[in-house]
């Protein structure tokens, strides 16, 4: 609350607050007015310490709107697709450099960590709501200023029109003020509660980029390791049709063979060979998304490491759904989210209210100037005022029932991110099973393709077989061997999938993840190996 000055009609300075002249608490220091026994405020200042601070103080116990009350969530008791009995353990319990042991992976995280650009946008964004959460932190402190001001004319005060009988009088007035709004209501600490799960919303969605990226790196990595296996399988491929070719031109030339069987071999063995710069595109293309990642310009990945040497763990602890609520960012991120819109209809609420405002002023303030030694240029102040809305036409009511619709929105988006972490737990270990169960189908159609080819090339030597059964063996085997190298990347994909779904590290310090540290031991999860 400021308080001005002006001229009375006899060049008395008067204060223009007509609140603070309500209350009959703006005084003058006039000498000889007993001012004295009542502190540098005077009397008024002793009966607004004995009245209108104890009622403030009283009423400021109060805090109207809802207090917060966490969601109740339908967990289910155990996860669909999960094996055994429900246990409390979860491969989630494990940092991530446990979780995933290549070291080149690790290297490259460890990277990505420090320079993605995405994590870096979610780091600025938690340092915003920090801020903010400080400057509604700051409404509960009185605010304190200052203002100096001189000025020589005629017809004027500090440079605003001012008629004064055409003298020329110099002025000046310095001052020092404390504004202060107590809360009564409790509007100030629903601002700061929602502030402060703002910012917390941000810190866990800054942690749910965190698990992403260490999620996306380790997937990127496999894939790239996925796509150099099918490379391998596509050169495999076209040197055996390559072969095959040879086989039938020596005959061809020979004259045991016709041009139609050379015309397919060559066909066969143009189309596999065509797969080749394709996979090489697809190593490229996928080396410059892990480079974005680790925040680098375009580049080849060093990965010297094979798909099929990196292990699969034969069992995997997944913990209980209820737990999943306290682990996954995303979850705890929409509970903030809630947790701000709840304070909102406190806020809302409490608009309904009247504010109280509290202020004091001292200073000096003198016209002409050469009263400013004189005891009369002295100046204070306490005043108080009551502000609250009488008719607005329904706008605070719209703005209490607009933040109750948000609440639910938030409300029904938090239940909504607890169902899609649930599913996703399922859905990974759903995907795992079945993948072990076309794997072991695949390996036997796989054998038996290689065997087929094995014994049609002999048959064909031997006479005793057409160069269509040479082709068409060699034909449905290569696919075959392809669909395979698919399934063994999306066995060590899903387990990254995993690992996210179950919000892995959700027990490791901030540091911890770049450090490659644990502060505080985590339950051991440890799943069993094997190759």
């Amino acid at each position: 609350m400021r308080t001005s000055w002006y001229k009375g009609e006899n060049g008395e300075m008067k204060n223009s607050n007509s609140t603070a002249e309500l209350f009959g608490v703006v005084r003058r220091e006039v000498p000889g007015a007993g001012s004295e026994n009542h502190g540098p405020f005077g009397a008024a200042g002793h009966w607004f310490a004995r009245t209108v601070l104890p009622c403030t103080l009283i009423l400021a116990g109060c805090a109207v709107g809802p207090n917060y009350q966490r969601v109740k969530v339908n967990s289910p008791s155990f996860f669909r697709g999960a094996e055994g009995a429900a246990q409390q353990e979860s491969y989630a319990d494990l940092p991530w450099w446990e979780a995933f042991k290549d070291e080149q992976l690790r290297i490259l995280i460890k990277t990505a960590l420090a320079n993605n650009y995405d994590l870096a946008i979610a780091v600025s964004r938690v340092e915003q709501s920090r801020q903010i959460a400080a400057q509604a932190r700051s409404q509960y402190f009185p605010f304190v200023t200052y203002s100096v001001g001189a000025s020589d004319g005629k017809n004027e005060f500090l440079g605003v029109i001012s008629p004064n009988g055409g003298t020329t009088a110099g002025a000046f007035v310095a001052a020092g003020s404390v504004a202060w709004e107590p809360d009564i209501w409790g509007r100030l600490r629903r601002l700061n509660e929602s502030a402060r799960a703002q910012y917390l919303s941000t810190e866990e969605a800054r942690r749910g980029v965190m698990l992403t990226l260490v999620s996306d790196v380790a997937q990127a990595y496999f894939e790239l390791l996925g796509l150099e296996l099918q490379l391998q399988i596509a050169k495999d491929t076209t040197a055996s049709f390559t072969d095959t070719l040879k086989l039938f031109t020596q005959r061809y030339e020979g004259g045991v063979a016709s041009k139609l069987q050379t015309s397919r071999a060559e066909a066969a063995q143009a189309a596999a060979a065509s797969t080749v710069p394709e996979y090489e595109r697809q190593i490229a293309l996928k080396e410059d998304q892990i480079s974005v990642l680790l925040g680098r310009n375009p580049d080849s990945v060093i990965h010297t490491a094979k798909l099929l040497d990196e292990v699969v763990p034969p069992e995997i602890p997944v913990g209980l759904p209820s737990a999943l609520l306290e682990r996954r960012p995303d979850v705890l991120a929409a509970e903030e989210q809630v947790r701000a819109a709840n304070a909102q209809i406190g806020v809302a609420k409490a608009n309904f209210f009247p504010q109280l405002g509290l202020t004091a002023l001292v200073g000096q303030a003198s016209t002409p100037l050469s009263e400013i030694t004189s005891g009369r240029a002295n100046v204070w102040s306490i005043a108080g005022n009551f502000t609250g809305p009488i008719y607005e036409g329904g706008l605070l009511r719209a703005q209490k029932r607009q933040a109750v619709a948000f609440w639910e929105q938030s409300k029904v988006q938090y239940e909504q991110a607890a169902l899609n972490a649930f599913t996703d737990v399922a859905n990974a270990l759903i995907s795992r099973q079945k993948y072990e169960a076309i794997r072991t189908e695949q390996l036997r159609s796989v054998s038996a393709y290689q065997e087929a080819v094995k014994v049609a090339l002999e048959r064909y030597q031997a006479g005793k077989a057409s160069y269509f059964e040479v082709l068409d063996a060699q034909i449905q085997l290569y696919p075959e061997e392809t669909s395979l190298a698919q399934t063994e990347l999306n066995r060590r994909v899903v387990i990254v999938q995993l690992y996210k779904a179950l919000g892995g590290g959700w027990s490791l310090k901030d540091a911890d993840w770049q450090n490659m540290t644990t502060s505080t031991p985590a339950p051991a999860a440890q799943p069993k190996a094997s190759p």
